[in-house]
C-alpha cells in the first residue's frame, strides 16, 4: 500500500505476527504488571495479591457513581470468604451465567453475553491459566483490545459490595466467578466502576474481539437486513442491539421490552411457519430476566404451528432473560443493531464465490496544520496535504458490499479525562473527486459501500482544531474463484492469524478442536460438526449431529483403527462434507431442510454411486424421518456409509462382481465401520 506524506505505522489488528508487542503471543502488560511474576511473588510469600493501582477503595468505584454516604457502606469481599469452594468457571461459559448488577453497564454486558457464544474470541478474553483450585493467589488476569493491540489486565479479587449484595454483575450460581472478575478488570482498564455505568455496546464488542464493528439504524434499515442478520449469525458474529433512550432509562414497557437498555442478539434464523417462511430473532437481556411477551416470545401461540422437533430445538421457556421476536417487532422495538467479527463476514450475503477480506491498518496522528480542505472540516487549501491511504477494488458486484473503512480516535489510558472528538474520514477518486464523508462524535466511525474497481483513498479528519491519534482500517473483499478450496464458507475464522487473508482451510478447523496429540475423537468431532458444518439455515432445519453418529462417522474415517482422526483423516472427511453440503442444497429443491426419496435417489446420482429402489427404502427407513425425510446431519451419515462400503467392496473384489471373505473377516468390517 502507498502512503501519503506523514509515514504510518502498518498494523495488523488481531493478526500480528508472533512476538509483536500487543499479539496475543505477546500481550501488551497494563500497568506493566505481569502476572505470572506477580502471582509467583505472592505463592512464594503465602500472600494474596493487593493491586495497587486499582485498590478496594471508593477511587476504584469513583466519586460519582452512588451518593458519598453510600460509598462509605461499599465492603471488598473476596470470593474465598464469599463461598466454600469458589471456581472461575462451572460447567462452561454461558450468558445465562451473568445477572446485572447495580451499576448501568448493560452495554458491555451485552457484548459479553454475545462473547459466551464465540469460543473463538472467548480464548482471548479469558485465559485458562487461572483459578481457586491450583495456585490460588487473589489475583487473576483477563486481555482486552485497544486500538491495535491486546492488553493484559491483571487484579485482585475483592468485589464491591453494598447492603449485602453484588455492586457489579453477579453471577447466577453462586459459587461462579467469572463474570464478576472479568467485569472488575474492564473497569479498570477504562478508570472505575463509575466509567461503566453507562456507555457504548459498539466499543465493548470492538474491545472484546479486536474486530470491526457495523451498527445499522432499525429505523432506517438496509432492504437486506433479514439477510444480513443470517449472514452474521451463520458466520459466527457477535450481535447486540438497543432500545431507544429517548424516554427515561430502564423502564420496562407493558411488552417486556426495557427502554434505553441493550440486548444480545444470540440467533436469527428463518423458519418454516404455517403455508410459509418466517424470519424470527433471538435476544438475551443483561438483567437475566425480563421477556418480551408478544408474539413469538415463550408461550405465544405461534410456536403452535412449528414442527414439534423445530420447537424443541428453538425454544427455551425459561424466565432467564432470552425470547425470540420476529423481525418486523425486532425493527419496531429496537433502535440499533451492532454487529463485529474479525472481517465483515455479515456482509457476505448473496455471494456466488466464497470469499475473502483484505485489511490494511494505519495508525498515526493527526494534525491541524495539515488540515486544509475546501469545506467545513478543513480550514483552507488542498486536500492532497493531508495523509492520504490508498487502496485498490479488484471485483465489482453491484448488489454486495466490497469495503468497509473503520476509524478509531485514540483514547490514553486515562479514559475518564479523554474528550472524544468528532472524527471522520473521506473517500476519493484517483482525480480527488470525494465520493463519500462520514463524520460522528463516537470512539470509532465505520461505514460499509459498494464500490467500482479502482484505485481510492481514505482521508482521516476530525471537525476540531486539535490533533488526535487514530487508527484506520481498510477492509476489501476479494472473490475467491478457487473451484477446488477445500474450504466452507460457515467455517468460523481461526484464532489470530499471522496472514491478513484468513486461512479457511480444514487444517484451522481440526487444530481448533483437536488434542495435544493432534487428533479429535468422537466427542470432539460431535461438537466441530455442529459449531462449523450446521450453521447454515437449510443444513441445521434437519437436526444436530448426536454423539452416535458422529462415533459412526468416526470409525467410517478411521484408518488407523484407533478410535480417533488424524489430520490427514480429517481432510478426507472434510473433503467430502464439502462435497455433500453442496449436493444437498442442489437436491433441497424446496428448501425445506430435508430430501425426500426421489431427491435422495438423484443426490445419489450426483455423487456417482449406485443404488436400487430396495436400497433406496432401506436408507429412506435407517436414515430418515416418520414421513421419510432425511436431514443434512442423516444425509452425511448416509452417504458416508454407502460411499465407505461401495470404495471397501470394490478394492476387495478388485475387477470382479463378487468378493470371498471369512466370518472374522465379513465381522470385523460391519461391525466397527
Amino acid at each position: 500500500m502507498m502512503l501519503a506524506p506523514g509515514s504510518a505505522q502498518t498494523l495488523e489488528q488481531g493478526w500480528q505476527t508472533t512476538g509483536t508487542t500487543g499479539s496475543l503471543q505477546n500481550v501488551k502488560k497494563f500497568n506493566n504488571q505481569d502476572f505470572s511474576r506477580l502471582r509467583a511473588s505472592c505463592l512464594s510469600q503465602g500472600l494474596l495479591f493487593e493491586d495497587a493501582t486499582f485498590p478496594a477503595h471508593v477511587s476504584s468505584i469513583g466519586p460519582n457513581l452512588l451518593p458519598e454516604d453510600t460509598l462509605r457502606r461499599i465492603q471488598w469481599k473476596r470470593p474465598t470468604e464469599l463461598q466454600r469452594n469458589p471456581y472461575l468457571i462451572v460447567d462452561g461459559v454461558s450468558r445465562f451465567d451473568i445477572m446485572q448488577g447495580e451499576i448501568g453497564d448493560c452495554w458491555m454486558l451485552a457484548a459479553l453475553g454475545s462473547l459466551t457464544l464465540r469460543k473463538q474470541f472467548l480464548e482471548n478474553v479469558l485465559p485458562k491459566d487461572q483459578g481457586f483450585q491450583d495456585d490460588y493467589a487473589g489475583i487473576f488476569h483477563f486481555r482486552f483490545w485497544q486500538c491495535g493491540a491486546w492488553v493484559d489486565v491483571v487484579i485482585d479479587d475483592r468485589l464491591p459490595f453494598l447492603n449485602g449484595r453484588y455492586l457489579s454483575v453477579q453471577p447466577r450460581t453462586s459459587n461462579e466467578f467469572w463474570p464478576s472478575l472479568l467485569e472488575k478488570a474492564y473497569a479498570k482498564l477504562r478508570g472505575s466502576y463509575q466509567n461503566l455505568h453507562g456507555g457504548y455496546l459498539s466499543d465493548a464488542l470492538v474491545d472484546l474481539t479486536g474486530g470491526v464493528q457495523v451498527q445499522f439504524s432499525l429505523k432506517d434499515p438496509p432492504p437486506d437486513l433479514e439477510e444480513i442478520l443470517k449472514a452474521a449469525d451463520k458466520s459466527h458474529c457477535l450481535m447486540g442491539c438497543s432500545t431507544s433512550s429517548q424516554l427515561k432509562r430502564n423502564i420496562e414497557l407493558r411488552n417486556g421490552i426495557v427502554q434505553g437498555h441493550a440486548y444480545t442478539v444470540t440467533g436469527a434464523v428463518k423458519i418454516r411457519y404455517k403455508n410459509g417462511w418466517k424470519h424470527i430473532v433471538r435476544i438475551w437481556n443483561p438483567w437475566g430476566h425480563g421477556e418480551w411477551k408478544g408474539s413469538w416470545s415463550d408461550n405465544s401461540p405461534q410456536w403452535d404451528y412449528v414442527e414439534p422437533k423445530y420447537r424443541e430445538a428453538l425454544l427455551r421457556n425459561k424466565d432467564d432473560g432470552e425470547f425470540w421476536m420476529s423481525c418486523k417487532n425486532f425493527q419496531e422495538q429496537f433502535s440499533h443493531l451492532y454487529i463485529c467479527n474479525r472481517t465483515p463476514t455479515f456482509l457476505d450475503f448473496g455471494d456466488q464465490h466464497s470469499t475473502v477480506w483484505s485489511i490494511d491498518g494505519h495508525s498515526n496522528l493527526w494534525s491541524p496544520g495539515l488540515a486544509t480542505g475546501r469545506n467545513k472540516y478543513f480550514p483552507a487549501g488542498s486536500i492532497s496535504t493531508n495523509p492520504q491511504y490508498f487502496f485498490k477494488v479488484p471485483d465489482y458486484d453491484p448488489k454486495t458490499y466490497n469495503v468497509v473503512i473503520s476509524l478509531m480516535q485514540k483514547h490514553s489510558e486515562d479514559i475518564q479525562d479523554a474528550k472524544t472528538l468528532k472524527i471522520g474520514f473521506f473517500i476519493t477518486t484517483e482525480n480527488s473527486k470525494v465520493l463519500e464523508q462520514n463524520f460522528s462524535l463516537t470512539r470509532d466511525v465505520t461505514n460499509y459501500f459498494i464500490l467500482s474497481p479502482g484505485t481510492y483513498a481514505v482521508v482521516p479528519a476530525t471537525t476540531e482544531d486539535q490533533e488526535f491519534e487514530f487508527l484506520l482500517r481498510i477492509f476489501v473483499k476479494n472473490q475467491d474463484y478457487n473451484e477446488s478450496s477445500n474450504s466452507l464458507p460457515s467455517q468460523a475464522l481461526p484464532v489470530d492469524e499471522p496472514r491478513q487473508n484468513q486461512d479457511s482451510s480444514y487444517k484451522a478447523v481440526f487444530l481448533r478442536y483437536a488434542n495435544q496429540d493432534s487428533t479429535i475423537d468422537a466427542s470432539q468431532l460431535q461438537q466441530l460438526l455442529n459449531e462449523v458444518i450446521l450453521q447454515d439455515e437449510m443444513t441445521s432445519l434437519g437436526g444436530r449431529f448426536s454423539f452416535d453418529s458422529c462415533r459412526g462417522i468416526l470409525a467410517l474415517m478411521d484408518l488407523n483403527s484407533n478410535g480417533r482422526l488424524t489430520l490427514q483423516e480429517f481432510g478426507s472427511l472434510w473433503r467430502s462434507l464439502t462435497k455433500y453440503m453442496d449436493i444437498f442444497s442442489k437436491e433441497d429443491r424446496n428448501h425445506s431442510g430435508f430430501l425426500d426419496v426421489s431427491e435422495l435417489k438423484s443426490a445419489i446420482q450426483t455423487a456417482g454411486l449406485a443404488t436400487n429402489e430396495q436400497l433406496l427404502h432401506l436408507m429412506a427407513l435407517r436414515y430418515g424421518d416418520a414421513g421419510r425425510r432425511i436431514g443434512f446431519s442423516d444425509f452425511v451419515c448416509c452417504m458416508l456409509r454407502l460411499e465407505t462400503m461401495t470404495r471397501a467392496f470394490q478394492n476387495l473384489a478388485g475387477d470382479g462382481s463378487q468378493i470371498l471373505m471369512t466370518a472374522m473377516e465379513w465381522l470385523t468390517l460391519v461391525m466397527y465401520t
